[in-house]
C-alpha cells in the first residue's frame, strides 16, 4: 500500500506513523509513503499557494493551479481523498474497504489548509471528500495521518495475532467493545468479574456480548440502529 501526501508542512511526515505497529510495519515495506510539497508549485518566489476567495468571506483558499500541477507531478496518483468537513465520515467498514487490495492500493491524500481548496480542484480530479469527524482542525496533516494508521493496522502481518487481534475490536463487532481487564486479579480493591476468571468459554462471550450491547445502547445508539439497517 503506498501513500503520496500532498501538504506544505513536509516535516509533519512521518510523525507518528513513524512509532508502534504502523512504523514496524513502514520499516518492513508493508506500506510507503512520498511527501509532495505543495510550495514547491507555488505561483511565485514567496511561495505562495492561497489566494483571497472570490466573491469575499473569511479566509483564503487553495488555488487550483499550484494544486493541479502538485498532483500532475504524481506519476501514480491513484484514489485522491481531500480531508474536509464536507466529506463522508470515515469509518471501520471504509477503512476495510480502503485496506481491501493493499498490493496494489495507492491513495493520493491532500492536506488542505487555510479556509479550503478551490472546487475546481475537486471537480477536475473528481476527489473524494472525506471527514474523520465533525470537528474542524487547523489543516488536514492530522486527518491524512488518522487515515493511513486505521487503513494500515488492519492489514495482513501488521498486528500481532493476525485478524483475531482486530476482529473483536470497537465497531468490527458492530458495536462497541466489552469492558477489558488484565492481572492483577485485585487492584486497589476492584476485582475482575468472576465470569472472566471461570474458564467457561460460553459464559465468558455472553458476557462480553450483554456487555458490548449495553455499551452501545448507552453510548452509541446510532450503531444499533445503522446494523438494523444493513439486516432489513
Amino acid at each position: 500500500m503506498h501513500f503520496n501526501i500532498l501538504t506544505v508542512f513536509p516535516e509533519m511526515f512521518p510523525g507518528t506513523l513513524g512509532g508502534g505497529v504502523v512504523g514496524r510495519a513502514l520499516a518492513d515495506g508493508i506500506w510507503s509513503y512520498n511527501v509532495i510539497n505543495i510550495r514547491d508549485f507555488a505561483i511565485n518566489d514567496y511561495g505562495s499557494v492561497d489566494d483571497a476567495q472570490f466573491g469575499g468571506g473569511a479566509g483564503m483558499v487553495m488555488r487550483p493551479d499550484a494544486l493541479g500541477a502538485a498532483i500532475d507531478s504524481i506519476e501514480k496518483p491513484g484514489q485522491i481523498i481531500y480531508f474536509s468537513p464536507r466529506g463522508a465520515r470515515l469509518d471501520q467498514k471504509m477503512v476495510r474497504g480502503f485496506a481491501g487490495d493493499a498490493k496494489n492500493a495507492v491513495y493520493t491524500l491532500l492536506c488542505g489548509r487555510y479556509e479550503g481548496i478551490d472546487q475546481r480542484v475537486i471537480d477536475e480530479y473528481n476527489i473524494m471528500e472525506l471527514s474523520i469527524g465533525d470537528y474542524i482542525l487547523s489543516g488536514g496533516e492530522i486527518a491524512a495521518q488518522v487515515f493511513i494508521d486505521s487503513a494500515v493496522r488492519v492489514l495482513d502481518n501488521v498486528l500481532g495475532g493476525g485478524a483475531e487481534s482486530t476482529a473483536n475490536e470497537s465497531f468490527e463487532i458492530g458495536g462497541l467493545e466489552w469492558p477489558l481487564y488484565t492481572r492483577p486479579s485485585v487492584w486497589r480493591g476492584r476485582n475482575v468479574p468472576e465470569v472472566l476468571l471461570s474458564g467457561h468459554h460460553g459464559n465468558i462471550e455472553r458476557w462480553r456480548k450483554q456487555q458490548s450491547d449495553e455499551i452501545t445502547k448507552m453510548r452509541r445508539p446510532d450503531l444499533i440502529k445503522e446494523n438494523e439497517n444493513e439486516h432489513n
